[in-house]
C-alpha cells in the first residue's frame, strides 16, 4: 500500500487579503510559484482563510495547529512572521524584517504589541527560519541570539507583472510604499522641494496607504508638487513605475526591497538608500545615497533627471541585476528547506 505524501501546511491567508503589502505579496508570489512546480512526492496544503469570528492570533496559535493535526500535516510554514508555538510538526517561519524592534511606532500600536510579544518566541520555537536577506539574518542573530545554523537566506524576486496600460501623463518621480516612518519619505520630499525650487519641472508621486504622515509630508513640500496617490492596485502601480523617470526607495529599514526590483526589472533608473537590505538587493543596478543626507539625494536625482543617457545606463544595469532573481528559484529553495526538515 502506497504511503501518503508528506503534507505541507502553508499559511496562505495573507496572499488573499484585499490589499496585500510587502509580506503579503511575498506569500502570494511564493504560493503561485510553488503551485506551478511543487514536487510530486510532497503535497502542498495552502490555508486560505482563518475561522470567521476567531481573532487572528487565536487562529494562529490554536486553530492552525489543530487543523494541521487533524490533517496529519508533516510540516507547518508560516510565511508571514507567525507560527504556532505549540505544534506536533516541525515548523518553518519566514521573518521579513524586525522593524517593530528597530523603529518603535512604525506599526499601529496593537500590531506592534503582537510582534514584540510573539516574534521572539516564534523565532525560538521555529526549527528553521527563512529570511529574504543577509541583513535580516544578521539582525536576528544579534537581537535574539538565533544561531546562524537555523537561518536560511532565500531572496525574493520582482513581484509585479509587466503590463501595457497607458502610463500617467507628465514627468514625475515615484516612491511606492505605505506612508510610515521607516519609509523615510521626509528626506525624499525635502530633496525634491530643493530641486523644484531650482526649476525642476517634475512632480513627486507617493503611492501607498497614508498611515498618518501624508499631511505633514505635503506641508514639508511647500510649493513643490507632491501627489499622494493612496493605495494603487497592481495594474496601476505597474503603469506608475513604467512612466516614472526615476523610482526612489528611501527607506531606512527594509528587509528586502520588492519595489526596487520591480523598478529595476522595468529599466527604471532606481535610487536607493544605503540602508537595511537595499544595497544587498540593488547591487550594482541602482544609485545610492545616505538615508539622512538630503543634499546627497538631491544631487543624485539632479544628475539622473538631467541626463537621458545617465538614466538609460542605470536602467540597463538595474534590469540586468533584477533578472538574476526569480520566484521559481525562491520556491525551489523554500522546498529545499521543507525537505531538510522532513
Amino acid at each position: 500500500m502506497a504511503q501518503p505524501r508528506p503534507l505541507i501546511a502553508f499559511d496562505a491567508r495573507d496572499a488573499f487579503v484585499a490589499m496585500p503589502h510587502g509580506s503579503g505579496i511575498y506569500v502570494r508570489r511564493l504560493l503561485e510559484a510553488m503551485q506551478r512546480a511543487f514536487p510530486p512526492e510532497l503535497e502542498l496544503w495552502p490555508l486560505r482563510r482563518g475561522v470567521p469570528g476567531m481573532p487572528e492570533v487565536v487562529f494562529e496559535q490554536a486553530g492552525l495547529p489543530l487543523r494541521a493535526l487533524a490533517r496529519r500535516a508533516a510540516l507547518i510554514h508560516g510565511p508571514d512572521s507567525f507560527l504556532p508555538l505549540y505544534r506536533r510538526q516541525p515548523g518553518v517561519v519566514t521573518i521579513h524584517d524586525l522593524s517593530f524592534a528597530a523603529i518603535p511606532g512604525d506599526m499601529p500600536a496593537r500590531t506592534e504589541r503582537k510582534y514584540r510579544t510573539l516574534i521572539p518566541r516564534v523565532v525560538e520555537s521555529a526549527d528553521l527560519v527563512i529570511c529574504p536577506s543577509s541583513f535580516t539574518a544578521n539582525d536576528l542573530e544579534q537581537r535574539y541570539a538565533l544561531p546562524r545554523a537555523r537561518i536560511r537566506v532565500i531572496p525574493e524576486a520582482p513581484a509585479l507583472a509587466v503590463g501595457s496600460a497607458p502610463v500617467p501623463d507628465g514627468r514625475y518621480l515615484l516612491a511606492a510604499g505605505d506612508l510610515r516612518p521607516k519609509k523615510n519619505l521626509a528626506v525624499l520630499v525635502q530633496a525634491f522641494a530643493r530641486l523644484h525650487a531650482a526649476g525642476l519641472p517634475h512632480r513627486l508621486v507617493l503611492a501607498g496607504l497614508d498611515l498618518g504622515t501624508g499631511a505633514s509630508l505635503q506641508r514639508l513640500a511647500g510649493a513643490a508638487p507632491v501627489e499622494l496617490a493612496g493605495f494603487v492596485d497592481d495594474l496601476a502601480l505597474d503603469a506608475l513605475i513604467r512612466g516614472a523617470e526615476t523610482v526612489v526607495v528611501p527607506g531606512i529599514y527594509e528587509g528586502f526591497g520588492l519595489v526596487a526590483l520591480d523598478a529595476m526589472v522595468r529599466g527604471r533608473a532606481t535610487v536607493l538608500a544605503r540602508a537595511g537590505a537595499l544595497p544587498e538587493t540593488g547591487g550594482e543596478g541602482a544609485a545610492y545615497f545616505e538615508p539622512d543626507d538630503v543634499a546627497e539625494l538631491a544631487a543624485v536625482l539632479e544628475r539622473l533627471l538631467g541626463s537621458d543617457a545617465a538614466r538609460g545606463e542605470l536602467g540597463a544595469a538595474g534590469r540586468a541585476r533584477a533578472e538574476q532573481f526569480s520566484w521559481e528559484a525562491t520556491a525551489a529553495q523554500t522546498v529545499a528547506v521543507y525537505r531538510e526538515l522532513l
